[in-house]
């Protein structure tokens, strides 16, 4: 398995391998590898020549440095369980200084919006740091297809929004959200929760889901009421914000329009370990 640490010798390899008819595909992590991020891989795999995955933990997406520093940096057992997948598969596993050229602060951009809801409001400069890390990624690898989880789905729409407003020639793809066997999205910050924290952590999607049921019946209002007494009855999980938003314009829903597609978002803290989740409620 090829593992590249600077941009430089990842595009010299990729310009070797690469004619008009071949295609790349990208998966972008900050590592802490799981089976979801495994699920990206194979699906780059399924429809391009050649695969890259990058794992680097991006410094200007984190308003919080304690969440900074203990996020999990296990850079050998990622390249250990993308083996399982493939040998064949590409590492960019850069330094802060080979992706910010010395310089680490964010560009800022305009999302027309997107970036001012949910994560944006509790996470200030946290799309700036997205789009900056991601635009430079898509500028060193040139990718074809790019390959992004729905459970991050504010920052797919984010991502390519980003795209088409810088004209960026690439297609962002979003797969589907892999969960643990207790219905806990799979997360790389899951790794830091205790093993009683991570089997009751599937509080989260248990209530999530019946936000689903109920949306046929219920005004968001009513259902946001509810998902806030949920969670009061479980102290231990502290709600950080609960959204039902369009899944276009990421904009609150006031009143349902048949015409729309709506989605539930979530932001959950467990121990000071946040977790976020999302699903589809059309």
């Amino acid at each position: 398995m090829l593992v590249f640490n600077t941009q430089n010798e990842l595009v010299s390899y990729l310009n070797s391998v690469s004619n008009e008819k071949s295609s790349v595909g990208f998966v972008p992590t900050m590592g802490a590898l799981h089976a979801g991020h495994l699920s990206l891989i194979e699906e780059s795999m399924k429809n391009n020549s050649v695969t890259v995955i990058s794992i680097f933990v991006n410094p200007t997406q984190f308003n919080n440095a304690e969440d900074l520093a203990k996020y999990p940096k296990t850079l050998d057992a990622d390249i250990e369980k993308i083996k399982t997948v493939s040998n064949s598969i590409l590492v960019f596993a850069p330094t802060v200084d080979d992706i910010y050229e010395g310089k680490t602060v964010s560009q800022h951009f305009d999302f027309d919006g997107l970036e001012n809801q949910m994560e944006g409001k509790f996470r200030p400069g946290h799309f700036d740091g997205v789009g900056t890390v991601v635009k430079r990624l898509f500028e060193i690898i040139k990718p074809t297809n790019a390959y992004f989880g729905e459970k991050d789905f504010q920052q797919l729409q984010i991502v390519k929004k980003m795209v088409e407003k810088n004209k960026i020639s690439v297609n962002v793809i979003g797969c589907p959200i892999f969960r643990e066997s207790n219905g806990l999205a799979m997360s790389s910050r899951n790794e830091r929760l205790t093993d009683v924290e991570r089997t009751e952590s599937n509080i989260i999607y248990k209530i999530i889901s019946q936000t689903k049921e109920l949306f046929a019946t219920k005004s968001a209002a009513e259902i946001s009421k509810f998902v806030t007494t949920a969670f009061k009855n479980h102290p231990d999980f502290e709600l950080e914000y609960f959204q039902i938003a369009d899944e276009a314009t990421l904009l609150p829903c006031i009143r349902k329009n048949k015409n729309k597609k709506y989605r539930a978002f979530i932001a959950v803290f467990v121990n000071k370990i946040r977790l976020i989740d999302t699903i589809s409620l059309n």
